[in-house]
């Protein structure tokens, strides 16, 4: 009979895991219970109350604002994504297969600088360049174009979602796409695999998990931004993150905010693990 091995506790091990341990406990998984327990608290006379009821659930979901802020938010994190996706692609086939690797590694270098500086600086830049007199209309009234309202619009949205995602995106394809074997991209081309073939059926598939991933992130990051929104976008369509907002200054219903927060979180949640699901499938054999 085979001999049953004791798992020992590897001390040494378990002393370099016990401060991540830690660190995710105090400032992950408890503001995440006790944002759980604050849905079901009540508010009186503008002060919250211990309590255990579904009111502040069900009123968010009868109210058809929630619902519209909440799938307004996936629409347009989507289009951010997709965008960023398509955009992102052509620099970094450029970077992994026509440039060399000093110069990827500067261009790598350049895209973090602008992670350097505020989000928010960033941002606010973008009213100087979309405004009704800015730079972007000033060169289109040379040719006879504009003025194009671009600020308080879905596009104005998109544009501060891009600021924060692209360059991620950009680097993570880099990345992905510079370690495929070119000796299975050479072997596509001298079997007949025209150029555009190659990229469709050789190389996307081969780096699909870092292009997974790089949506994720993109996602993420656009799903839960507050700052593109409301500046850029002006809240003309509040998306959850300025319904969180726009709901603690509604007579401090702290409460219903941790409603959408927990919504936020499920969603996104769901959407990584799925997401993360797809990367790393493997293909059933035949």
């Amino acid at each position: 009979m085979p001999i049953k091995k004791s798992r020992k506790i590897d001390i040494y091990a378990m002393t370099w895991r016990l401060p991540i341990i830690i660190w995710q406990l105090l400032f992950f998984v408890g503001p995440v219970i006790f944002m759980i327990a604050m849905s079901f608290f009540l508010v009186k006379n503008y002060r919250m109350m211990e309590a255990f009821e579904f009111i502040n659930w069900s009123k968010m979901f009868s109210k058809n604002y929630f619902w519209d802020s909440y799938f307004y938010t996936i629409t347009i994190a989507s289009i951010s994504t997709i965008l960023a996706m398509v955009l992102a692609f052509p620099a970094s086939f450029a970077l992994a297969f026509k440039a060399s690797e000093q110069m990827r590694r500067w261009a790598i270098f350049l895209l973090i600088i602008p992670f350097f500086t505020s989000y928010l600086v960033r941002t606010f830049s973008w009213f100087v360049i979309l405004s009704e007199k800015g730079v972007v209309n000033a060169l289109l009234g040379y040719i006879g174009l504009g003025p194009f309202t671009m600020l308080n619009t879905n596009f104005g949205t998109l544009v501060g979602y891009l600021t924060l995602t692209l360059p991620l995106v950009v680097i993570l394809q880099t990345v992905t796409m510079a370690n495929i074997d070119r000796t299975l991209i050479e072997a596509a081309r001298n079997l007949g695999c025209k150029p555009l073939s190659t990229i469709w059926k050789v190389i996307i598939p081969l780096s699909k998990t870092g292009l997974i991933v790089a949506a994720i992130f993109c996602f993420i990051l656009s799903f839960g931004d507050f700052v593109a929104p409301f500046y850029l976008g002006g809240s003309q369509e509040p998306t959850l993150p300025i319904l969180i907002l726009d709901t603690t200054k509604s007579g401090q219903q702290w409460p219903r905010a941790a409603v959408v927060a927990i919504v936020m979180m499920i969603t996104l949640f769901s959407v990584a693990f799925i997401g993360i699901a797809l990367a790393y499938r493997k293909k059933a054999s035949k």
